[in-house]
């Protein structure tokens, strides 16, 4: 049964609709200086279908990364007891806060051509920085934390009474994880995997400090729009609407799991 609403008072209602308006007239705004009349024409340019190509390759190619390394380590930040598991989650969260061209520069720190690991790939012909693959280890680093965050939240809540008695029957680990934990949480993971990926999608300082901002090659659709807004406005416009598309269909999908309190 849900509690009944109480009344607003006028002050908060009024302070509400200000902090409300903070977010839906930017909204608005965008909608009404859209080129809808030559949106198709706009979104169908070479340059446009490049930048939508290659951001949905790198996003997924960074999604499907996230989760291979991302699943492990929530299951190990969840169930795991360890010295130092609190300092190992904060640093996996810690791009969550950093600001996205801060870990551009810590990522050319590491894979850069003189960085701490750089300096040993680049005698073997391996260069990440200003590649494509720059730019999907970029989306990664800024977007793994967002799944991680929530399959641990999601393993540490789950209810391992299932688990433990496949474990009395005599199922290895890995049979109890891959027939029993992975079922449960399978929802879970779809929804941790759409909010990564739309963090992916959206990422612009990482890629443009570590991949840098080449046409066909490391030019997503975020960079591609910083590019256009000085030179083609109505691309830049039109590209802005893809985004916002992508990030309401998201929200669909994330509704009633996180977003809606009972």
């Amino acid at each position: 049964m849900r509690p009944r609403g109480e009344g607003v008072p006028p002050v908060a209602a009024v302070v509400a609709a200000l902090g409300a308006s903070l977010f839906i007239l930017p909204l608005v705004g965008l909608l009404w200086r859209a080129p809808w009349r030559d949106l198709g024409h706009v979104l169908l340019a070479p340059e446009a279908l490049t930048a939508m190509r290659l951001s949905l390759v790198c996003s997924l190619a960074a999604t499907a990364l996230s989760m291979a390394l991302g699943l492990p380590l929530a299951w190990v930040q969840a169930r795991g007891t360890f010295p130092g598991r609190a300092l190992l989650r904060a640093l996996t969260l810690m791009p969550v806060v950093l600001p996205p061209v801060v870990g551009g520069v810590a990522l050319l720190a590491v894979f850069g051509r003189r960085g701490l690991i750089g300096q040993w790939l680049h005698p073997l012909g391996i260069q990440l920085p200003f590649t494509t693959a720059g730019a999907v280890l970029a989306e990664t680093f800024v977007a793994m934390p967002f799944f991680v965050l929530a399959m641990e939240g999601v393993l540490r809540g789950l209810d391992r009474r299932l688990e433990d008695a496949a474990r009395t029957l005599g199922a290895t680990r890995w049979t109890v994880f891959r027939r029993v934990t992975l079922p449960l949480v399978r929802p879970s993971i779809a929804a941790g995997a759409a909010l990564c990926w739309a963090r992916a999608l959206g990422e612009f300082g990482a890629t443009i400090t570590f991949a840098g901002n080449f046409a066909g090659r490391t030019q997503t659709i975020p960079l591609a729009v910083y590019v256009e807004l000085e030179s083609r406005p109505e691309v830049g416009m039109a590209l802005s609407l893809v985004l916002l598309a992508v990030s309401l269909a998201i929200l669909i999908v994330l509704r009633g799991r996180w977003l809606e309190q009972p």
